[in-house]
């Protein structure tokens, strides 16, 4: 439940659009969401190994600091705690709210209160209570995390498969399968200019372009399914249930989101056109805010789509929000129990869970949330999640050099075949974000940021009381 929802969130609602302008082709959207499910699953398999070898809390951070040393291991938590967990976490707190409004007007993206970079609207006000509540009730203990992410989990799961029903079996139409899947494989890139879509054909290297751009919605989409190793110090028989709660949950949602797509593909037709009157006619590339789930309920139900929509959304983003910060916490309890983080943050409360880490997470949260900086922020680190990944299943094959006795309860799938796939795969569309013009300007700031790390880890060092390091917590 921790791995599904962590990853379903509002991703699956909204990407394909931006897809569908990046591609203009149904055949090379099902692509770069099946090769974007496919490379998540290596991953998770590859991970597998890594879980049941070492057990502890903190998961990839403790995998980075055993591979490579405690400075990368320092690099990937400190990235995780200044953007990626909690810029993502206050980016699905403030999409809860917003779909809330929906609702109930009143909760507006108005602002009340301006300050510079600080804006309080009462958006941010409900996602800030969204996370105080949650980061509350996952410090009231380990059971009550659990009982509301199994809850909220098994209901958007059933949701999305209601979702995927409803397209599929009453949706489905001629008038978008035969747009959709006559010329399946003629890519091009498509853009709004005025209230007419303008499309550029792409082929050769533009093409391969615009796919690794492309991946990167449906990355994002399929990310944070390595949440449950942050939580390994806390999961029964974690030797098993690691790798086994890494397949099916990946496996799950992979699967989920190919068939939502299939869904949106048989209801709406791919091209439209920009500010059309109805839903078929704005097709998913030009769908109202890129809301393609809504325009798919739109197309069957009519104008009370938004209403449904919302509901829908709230329930993923809330289970999302509440996987994210269970898990969050315990790498930076982690990383306090080896002397690289404040102290406090490394002890448990009498419930046995690091209270500590949970308030502080979501305080940078909240500022996240009022500074409205976190969207900027996961444009930027999206090159350095991916390289953490990347270089976690290169520790894989470090660790196998450094300790082949090492006790290895689950063996990754493949190896060393499939994790060097994923490798190569991973460092191509890396090198594409590197160089693509639309990319670029996001990645090289997220590298100075993950770089701005390596002071900061010295100075955490130079305090490190004596005893604390990378056996700390094995030996407690």
């Amino acid at each position: 439940m921790i791995v599904a929802g962590s990853m379903i969130g509002s991703g699956i609602f909204i990407v394909s659009a931006d897809i569908g302008r990046e591609v203009g082709s149904t055949g090379w959207l099902l692509m770069v969401w099946l090769v974007g499910g496919l490379l998540t699953l290596i991953a998770a398999l590859s991970y597998g190994e890594l879980a049941a070898m070492m057990p502890y809390a903190g998961g990839q951070y403790v995998y980075l600091r055993e591979a490579y040393g405690p400075l990368w291991g320092f690099l990937y938590g400190w990235t995780l705690f200044v953007v990626i967990q909690t810029g993502t976490i206050a980016a699905v707190a403030v999409a809860f709210a917003r779909f809330l409004g929906v609702l109930v007007p009143a909760i507006s993206q108005q602002p009340i209160f301006h300050y510079g970079r600080f804006s309080l609207a009462p958006t941010s006000l409900v996602a800030i209570f969204i996370l105080g509540l949650l980061a509350w009730s996952n410090a009231t203990g380990l059971k009550t995390g659990k009982w509301v992410q199994n809850v909220f989990t098994l209901t958007k799961i059933a949701a999305l498969i209601g979702l995927i029903l409803l397209g599929l079996c009453v949706g489905a139409n001629s008038l978008a399968t035969g747009a959709n899947f006559k010329h399946m494989w003629a890519a091009n890139t498509t853009q709004a200019v005025g209230g007419t879509a303008i499309s550029t054909p792409l082929a050769g290297l533009g093409l391969m372009l615009a796919l690794g751009a492309a991946m990167v919605g449906s990355l994002f989409s399929c990310d944070s399914w390595n949440n449950i190793t942050f939580t390994a110090g806390e999961v029964k028989n974690p030797k098993r249930n690691l790798p086994l709660s890494l397949l099916l949950g990946v496996g799950l949602v992979t699967t989920l989101y190919f068939l939502a797509n299939i869904a949106y593909l048989v209801t709406l037709p791919l091209a439209g056109t920009p500010g059309a009157a109805t839903a078929a006619s704005r097709g998913i590339q030009f769908a109202t805010n890129d809301r393609v789930a809504t325009a798919l309920i739109e197309v069957i139900v009519g104008p009370k789509a938004a209403l449904i929509m919302a509901v829908l959304i709230m329930i993923s983003t809330f289970g999302c929000i509440n996987g994210l910060v269970l898990a969050g916490a315990r790498v930076y309890y982690a990383m306090a129990r080896d002397g690289l983080f404040f102290a406090s943050i490394g002890k448990l409360n009498s419930r046995g869970v690091p209270r500590n880490g949970l308030i502080l997470q979501s305080i940078w949260a909240s500022l996240l949330a009022l500074s409205g900086t976190y969207s900027d922020l996961l444009d930027y680190v999206m090159f350095a999640v991916l390289i953490f990944y990347v270089l976690t299943i290169g520790g894989l094959f470090a660790l196998r050099r450094k300790r082949p006795d090492a006790e290895r309860p689950y063996r990754a799938w493949g190896y060393p075949i499939v994790p060097a796939i994923y490798l190569v795969v991973s460092a191509l569309i890396a090198l594409d974000l590197l160089i693509s013009p639309k990319t670029r300007g996001n990645t090289w700031p997220g590298v100075l940021l993950v770089l701005a790390g390596v002071p900061v880890f010295f100075l955490w060092s130079r305090r490190r009381p004596a005893g604390a390091g990378p056996l700390a917590q094995a030996a407690e």
